[in-house]
């Protein structure tokens, strides 16, 4: 790895820049997988080096199912972060989950239908544990950050992930309120899988911008609706990251611990004689801390 940027953050609709980080450089990162979905913004936010993304490139050019989640992953891999915040915006399926409101999933439900969410393939398998798909620690630093800053904070919860562009049909927004889902979006499970893949901590900062189309006395789901509250949920993201960059990080005194730096430890199933080399090469900064990597003859 190049260098170290601790911190990834990925800003979703609405969110396309980070005020107060120091800018160093914009960096635009090749990686195996294709292209990420905009430069990398590096640069120190509250004393502590942060790369920054905007998930669907700057203009909201990308749709959820264009976007390149694998590249995306592996650039904040390269840039050496350990972390990896992503602000998101998503309906709410609960009453009480007003707009403007912050949610922090523990959990996720995957409706999606066309995306490549992992890392192997190519002759390496690799089987890590997602049962908790959040990092606790650093779930716990967003939910304190976001109170902190006076948001209306709801901890823990599970994040349906459907595929869009599409809202939500009236049926699907009533099924999924049946099946006891939270909140409703479309980009943060493949983000979750593969931070897991690449043993980064990762946690969603989702901050609720409607009730999709279930509730009978709100108007249903609209872009116009939806830009509206994006426009005031984007200053709060950003003083909560910005809370949240400050705080310790996990193992100093944080709070719970994690585990995510040591997923692969027993994930990966391959005998190594029969993965093949380009598949290391390719692979290198995600496994090669357990596995010897040499550039192929």
């Amino acid at each position: 790895m190049s260098e170290d940027y601790e911190i990834g953050v990925i800003g979703g609709s609405g969110l396309y820049a980070m005020d107060g980080l120091e800018v160093h450089e914009e960096r635009r990162l090749e990686t195996p997988f294709g292209d990420p979905s905009d430069p990398y913004v590096l640069g120190e936010l509250e004393g502590r080096r942060v790369a920054f993304l905007a998930r669907h490139g700057r203009g909201h050019r990308l749709m959820p199912t264009e976007l390149n989640f694998r590249a995306n992953v592996y650039g904040f891999k390269l840039l050496g972060c350990r972390e990896i915040l992503s602000v998101s915006a998503v309906g709410s399926m609960k009453l009480e989950y007003a707009p403007t409101h912050v949610v922090v999933p523990d959990q996720f439900f995957d409706r999606t239908r066309h995306r490549v969410d992992t890392f192997f393939g190519d002759g390496l398998v690799a089987h890590v544990s997602l049962a908790d798909p959040v990092c606790p620690a650093l779930a716990a630093r967003l939910a304190d950050a976001a109170a902190a800053a006076g948001a209306v904070v709801h901890r823990g919860g599970t994040y349906l992930c459907m595929e869009g562009p599409q809202f939500s049909t009236r049926a699907e927004s009533r099924i999924y309120r049946q099946w006891g889902v939270d909140v409703i979006g479309m980009t943060n499970l493949q983000e979750a899988r593969l931070a897991r893949e690449a043993e980064i901590c990762y946690a969603t900062l989702a901050m609720v911008t409607d009730y999709d189309c279930w509730h009978d006395s709100e108007d249903d789901v609209s872009v116009d609706g939806v830009l509206e509250v994006l426009r005031r949920n984007a200053r709060m993201g950003q003083e909560v990251v910005r809370r949240a960059v400050s705080s310790p990080a996990p193992g100093a005194g944080a709070g719970p611990a994690c585990s995510c730096g040591e997923a692969l430890r027993t994930a990966l199933i391959t005998d190594l004689s029969a993965v093949p080399a380009a598949t290391l090469v390719k692979l290198a900064p995600i496994v090669g801390r357990y596995l010897e990597v040499s550039e192929p003859a």
